[in-house]
């Protein structure tokens, strides 16, 4: 392991002090992280604007709210839960000229500050704590006296204390029980926007929709499609998850690794990583961030097209078919995070 890794033990859990953590947004990650730190022993406040639909299950939730700037006035602690394209709208309007003196800003990703849409006040801490899973494992494994991991890192350090700080707030979301990495917010930024571009959203489905599509199209029927190229997904990423891409290999059929084997090279080749590379080099120039900035700018004109795009495709209709019948039911949720 080449980054430095800091779990429970190597914390010490009072350095955020004793002042309120205001959670900035209520969506699956701040909810999550919300919790966790009140059960952590942290008074929470949740700052919504008062138009928010999520003020009505954050009170439900037994929390504290207001707006931004009426908790980002009480807190020692400011987390930045809403989307990162609106951190230099909500940070210029709500935060900064509220935010006490020696306030710590934490971040769940780095985009915002990494590519300078806005910039911290000078007294400012602002660190990276950003948990490697979605908000439901967050609060999941939390509850089961577990973590998940998180990346953590330092943009500004006005009080020589922001590293401490940090790394008491992931101790307060439980990080600190599953492993903190030590990196960058240039490091984290890059690689989680490369990673979600490349392959965990973008590859994985630009080759579900084109597996699906060559299948129907040669006259198959579109359940058979589906449950290849999209139900048995899980069966391979959980292997993949457990117990690594080599491994993965060893469990499943000789047909199956070979045809992954003479695929793999074809379907992923020179091309294909050409495109990955200019995806990284579009990313590191900021260029990516300006879009997002700009589509948000417009009211998000193309996400809404592609949603309404990818929700009148026929897989659409055959998938929930398909799980009906194919998934077993699920367990009532303890907790909706």
């Amino acid at each position: 392991m080449s980054l430095p890794v800091f779990r429970d033990a190597d914390i010490d859990p009072h350095a955020l002090g004793k002042g309120p953590v205001a959670i900035i947004g209520y969506g699956a990650q701040g909810a999550a992280q919300a919790k966790n730190l009140r059960d952590s022993g942290h008074q929470v406040l949740i700052g919504l604007p008062a138009s928010s639909v999520s003020q009505v299950r954050a009170r439900a939730d037994g929390f504290a709210v207001a707006t931004v700037a009426e908790v980002a006035a009480q807190a020692r602690t400011i987390a930045l839960m809403c989307p990162d394209e609106l951190h230099a709208q909500v940070v210029a309007d709500h935060i900064a000229p509220h935010a006490p003196t020696g306030a710590v800003m934490v971040l769940a990703h780095g985009l915002s500050v990494h590519f300078g849409q806005w910039q911290p006040r000078a007294d400012w801490d602002v660190v990276l704590v950003a948990p490697k899973g979605q908000g439901a494992a967050v609060r999941r494994l939390y509850e089961q006296g577990h973590g998940v991991c998180a990346l953590a890192g330092v943009h500004q350090d006005a009080s020589g204390q922001a590293w401490a700080r940090a790394l008491a707030y992931a101790h307060g979301i439980g990080a600190g029980r599953a492993g903190i990495l030590q990196t960058t917010l240039k490091d984290e930024c890059e690689t989680d926007l490369f990673g979600e571009q490349a392959v965990l959203c973008g590859g994985l489905l630009g080759l579900v929709y084109a597996g699906y599509e060559t299948l129907t199209e040669a006259g198959y029927a579109p359940e058979l499609a589906y449950f290849e190229c999209v139900h048995e997904l899980k069966l391979v990423v959980d292997l993949l998850h457990r117990i690594g891409p080599a491994a993965m290999l060893g469990q499943i059929s000789n047909a199956a690794e070979l045809g992954a084997l003479k695929a793999a090279d074809r379907l992923v080749g020179p091309e294909a990583k050409a495109q990955m590379q200019q995806l990284l080099a579009e990313i590191q120039s900021g260029a990516f961030a300006e879009a997002l900035s700009s589509e948000a700018k417009s009211g998000y004109p193309h996400l809404d097209a592609n949603r309404r795009t990818k929700t009148a495709h026929d897989m659409e209709t055959v998938g929930q078919a398909v799980r009906d019948m194919a998934m077993p039911p699920l367990a009532p949720s303890k907790d909706s995070a």
